[in-house]
């Protein structure tokens, strides 16, 4: 059976507010190992042990690594759609059009609707989110009531996609 690929899309988290925070961290346990550990000097007014600030510095810089491999990857094909939140979702998730009542483009409020931007579960596991970026995604429907709402920064491109094959609803 032919399953082509309609329609692909991958994104990483691009806030340039966010990575500042974190390029910010970063630079600070760094100037707090040259200051305790190469310097002499206390860093800070209760100073933790120099393994402690080395332990810290590795924890910071492996989620600063995490953070920065995080991707959000979408793929439409003949038989369904396809998500995955990586390194969170090793395989992608696929979502076959039979169990789908649903699905349509749709603009969202990512702090309000969801809280912010990553995996997102909306209360009592009706409503879920994946999200890196953006105010615009692919809402599904499912058959067991289940929402989830995928990022995309392509909502023209997947629009013309879901029309041609006959997927979109209004």
């Amino acid at each position: 059976m032919n399953n082509e690929i309609l329609f692909t899309e991958k994104q990483r988290f691009n806030q340039w507010w966010l990575w500042l925070i974190i390029l910010g961290i970063n630079g600070m346990i760094l100037f707090g190992v040259y200051k305790q550990l190469i310097g002499g000097e206390q860093f800070g007014n209760n100073p933790m042990s120099n393994t402690g600030l080395l332990i810290t510095t590795g924890l910071t810089f492996a989620f600063t690594l995490l953070f920065a491999n995080f991707r959000l990857e979408t793929t439409i094909k003949t038989d369904g759609i396809y998500v995955r939140f990586f390194p969170l979702h090793i395989k992608f998730k696929h979502y076959t059009w039979n169990s789908l009542t649903k699905l349509y483009v749709r603009q969202y409020s990512p702090l309000t609707e969801y809280g912010g931007w990553g995996i997102r579960l909306g209360l009592f596991g009706k409503r879920t989110a994946y999200n890196v970026s953006g105010n615009k995604g692919l809402q599904l429907e499912f058959t067991n009531n289940k929402k989830l709402l995928i990022g995309t920064n392509k909502p023209t491109e997947l629009t013309e996609t879901l029309t041609k094959i006959g997927k979109l609803n209004p």
